[in-house]
């Protein structure tokens, strides 16, 4: 179990005992390990955090009633963990038994699994080259005919957006994501997957890996700097060559003054 969930379990068993005292079961929390996305044929740990006095823990999806799992601890503990085998995308709710009931349901994790369908295909308009500070826009598209495309982003924060497809002329249908402001403190790498409305949960193949490469600045600016410079520097010697000029002039007119 990772150090951020053990974190949110341990608030909730703490929130739970003054929600026990006040007479109200709060419902658990329900997460996936190594996350609620996984590749086709992989496993997953689905965690379910409850209270300390909870005498059974029950996993659940949404169209079967009857429980997936269940675990009676032998010890008290306020979370349980469903190792689960190849799982099914679907979506998971967990419940604990205590001494005065059985709790709310908990949220609902939804399970993605990929791998249904062939990948579709990711490039970045007008190129994966960005300038610091600018849009770019990403193309998400496929000669399958998917619904909907979902790009997501690598990183710690794990961004993801969707768009409903639409059809190209080229026979492709595609989606188009606007991506931005870019900079270079972060890591721009990107994935797409397709899949259908029908079954939300069962994505494709993901794309290739596109990653953005973002500039500090644009190589134009440094031209129009050394035009600006240039063009400043001849104004001086053009102005230091009318003064040069002009000064036999002023000295042969102080000089026939004199002799007057």
């Amino acid at each position: 179990m990772s150090i951020l969930p053990a974190l949110l379990c341990l608030g909730l068993s703490l929130g739970q005992k003054t929600r026990q005292q006040k007479g109200t079961l709060p419902r658990p929390t329900i997460w996936a390990e190594p996350g609620s996305v996984i590749p086709s044929g992989s496993n997953v740990t689905i965690w379910c955090c409850g209270t300390l006095e909870a005498r059974e823990y029950s996993l659940y999806t949404t169209d079967i009633r009857s429980p997936l799992d269940k675990q009676k601890p032998q010890e008290p503990t306020d979370e349980a963990k469903f190792f689960i085998k190849n799982p099914h995308a679907n979506r998971y709710y967990c419940k604990y038994l205590s001494p005065t009931g059985w709790s709310e349901p908990s949220d609902t994790l939804e399970l993605v699994v990929t791998g249904f369908y062939s990948k579709p295909s990711l490039s970045a308009l007008p190129s994966p080259v960005v300038t610091s500070g600018q849009n770019v826009t990403l193309q998400c598209g496929s000669r399958g005919r998917f619904e909907r495309f979902i790009l997501t982003k690598e990183g710690e924060d794990r961004l993801s957006w969707t768009l409903d497809s639409q059809p190209h002329p080229s026979g492709e249908f595609q989606a188009l994501f606007p991506v931005g402001p870019v900079t270079p403190s972060h890591n721009w790498t990107f994935r797409c997957y397709g899949y259908y409305r029908r079954y939300p949960q069962e994505w494709s193949h993901p794309s290739d890996p596109l990653e953005l490469l973002v500039s500090a600045s644009h190589p134009q600016d440094y031209t129009v700097g050394n035009l600006i410079r240039m063009g400043v520097a001849g104004l001086v010697l053009v102005v230091l060559g009318v003064l040069l000029s002009q000064a036999p002039d002023s000295k042969r007119r102080t000089h026939n003054a004199a002799r007057t």
